[in-house]
Parts: structure tokens; sequence; C-alpha cells
């Protein structure tokens, strides 16, 4: 009896700590669950407040519809199942409007390029357009199942092809390219051994999208630095000019990085004259 009575205690002893270790736990989770739903709602609310913000910056508008049509194509959706189609309407709510004889394209050259559209009013590059500058430099994508936009956790550029940062690159360079009219120039590494990559977004998407019936040239300025590897009878630029609709005229030219810089700082000299 002696047993029974000291075992008692024992069990009615021991009953509060596991409750006390159940409630515990459930409101870590809770704690967790509350923590982790206000980061992803500030991600996704910080994320539209640098959307919105920039988009501000072109006068005239509408950011809210431009960010509900980017919305539509990839939230909720599996991130590396989102195909370039699905920024139509993105695109058709903010078509890029380049003016003729100034488009600027580009491949493993981005810093010399918007260096140089950034102090010279000459060329406009796809990140000088509204939804180029817009997204610029960022990350994003959905999940299935949510109604939420991510930052963090997105798949990477070779991750998968049909990404939402890919796809978006892809239709509007191709929008981009479409309007594209007159004389359009293009800067291209000569520090490379193959300054043309037919894979790369210029050689799959744009150069293939430059129609002879508005575009009447292509400029390609080769941007070399003291010891160049790549010329302009490079073997790759022979694989540009076979790609290029038939009526375009080719052209190449090597410039330095530094006189491009050079001339970049130098308002007093026309545009023309860097190369």
């Amino acid at each position: 009896m002696e047993r029974g009575v000291y075992l008692l205690p024992e069990k009615r002893r021991r009953r509060p700590c596991v409750l006390f270790s159940v409630t515990a736990l459930l409101l870590v989770f809770v704690i967790v669950g509350v923590a982790l739903g206000v980061t992803l709602r500030h991600e996704n609310d910080t994320f539209q407040e640098t959307f919105i913000s920039r988009c501000e910056k072109f006068k005239g508008s509408d950011c809210q519809k431009i960010w509900r049509a980017f919305e539509q194509a990839y939230v909720g959706r599996d991130p590396c199942n989102v195909p370039m189609e699905e920024y139509n309407p993105l695109v058709a709510a903010a078509p890029p409007q380049p003016a003729c004889n100034r488009i600027m394209l580009w491949s493993k050259t981005k810093d010399v390029v918007h260096d140089f559209t950034e102090k010279r009013d000459c060329f406009g590059t796809l990140e000088d357009t509204l939804l180029g500058s817009v997204l610029d430099d960022l990350t994003w994508c959905g999940k299935e199942g949510s109604s939420e936009t991510f930052t963090t956790g997105c798949p990477g550029w070779t991750d998968c092809e049909k990404n939402p940062v890919r796809s978006f690159w892809y239709r509007a360079s191709a929008a981009f390219a479409d309007a594209a009219c007159g004389d359009v120039t293009a800067m291209l590494n000569g520090s490379i051994s193959t300054p043309f990559y037919p894979t790369s977004i210029f050689g799959s998407i744009e150069v293939k999208r430059l129609n002879s019936t508005r575009v009447k040239s292509l400029n390609v300025v080769l941007v070399t630095e003291q010891n160049e590897v790549a010329n302009c009878t490079n073997a790759s630029l022979k694989d540009l000019q076979k790609e290029l609709d038939k009526g375009i005229k080719y052209n190449c030219k090597e410039v330095e990085k530094s006189q491009i810089e050079e001339c970049a700082s130098d308002p007093q000299k026309p545009c023309g004259a860097c190369w």
C-alpha cells in the first residue's frame, strides 16, 4: 500500500510537466508561423513597393495595372514552369517604345553600355524602358498554392529554363527587338574569344527578331581592351551575319573601351564620334 501511495503522487507531479512541454511546443510553432507569415508579407510588400516606385518614374504610367499584369504571369505557379508567353499581358500593358536609330543591344558588355547610356542621351537599351528599368537586377518567383511574391528561394537563371526571371527577359527582349527600327547598334565584347553566342538572349532572341522591313542596319561596336582577344574578322561574327534577316546591312568596328568611356564623359562630342 505504501508503494501505491508513493507512486500515485509521482504520476501526478509529472503530468503538469508533460502538459507544459506540449503547450510550450505549440506556442513555439505559433510564434514561428506568425513570424514566417509576417516575413513573407514583408517580402511581398517590399518587392511591390520597389516595383511601383520604379514604375512611377515613368510619368503617365498606370503602375497598379502594370503590377497586376506582372503578378498574373507567375503568382501561384510552379517557379520552373513560367513560359515567356505568360508575360504577354505585361508587355501589352507597357510596350517598349524605343526611338528609331537609337536602339542599343548588347551582350557581355552590360557595365560599359549602361555607363555610356546613363551619361549620354544618344541610345536606349532594354533596361532604359519601363519594364526593363523596373525589373533590372531583381529576382522574383511564385509558388504553387500561394498568392505571394517571393524574392528568396527562387530558381537561378540556369536552374530551369522556364523560371520567371529568365522568361521575363526573353519576352521583354523579343518585344524590344520587334520594336527596333532604322539603324540598330549592338555592343559586343572583344575581350572574349566568342563575341557572338547564338544561345545568348542577343543571339537567340534579339537578332532573330530584327525585321528588314523596319531595320536598315546592324552596327556592331566590338569593345576591345589593350590585350584584345577578338576582332571584326572573328568567326562568331560571321555567324551573326548569317542570322540577320536579308536586307539588313551589317557593319562592325573595333573600339577601345577607354575611348568609349572618355566619349561618354564628354557631352560636347557627338555620339557618332565615339566610334
